[in-house]
């Protein structure tokens, strides 16, 4: 089974790339869906579920910065 890991929100990815926005412009930046979801060779041990939370995440960051 799956083991449970810590998922990030909506705030704090929009908190970081306001953080890099400092340094880079807003247009410049992007989320990428690869950070989490396998960094390594064996890669990590998420759930479909978790993936589809994930993705959520991304989009819905996405829009509250970009859109």
């Amino acid at each position: 089974m799956f083991e449970a890991f810590r998922r990030e929100t909506v705030e704090e990815l929009s908190g970081r790339i306001r953080e890099a926005s400092r340094f880079i412009h807003l247009e410049r930046l992007a989320l990428s869906t690869q950070c989490g979801f396998a960094t390594s060779i064996i890669g990590n041990a998420l759930s479909l579920d978790d993936e589809r939370a994930k993705l959520r995440s991304i989009v819905e960051t996405a829009a509250r910065v970009w859109c």
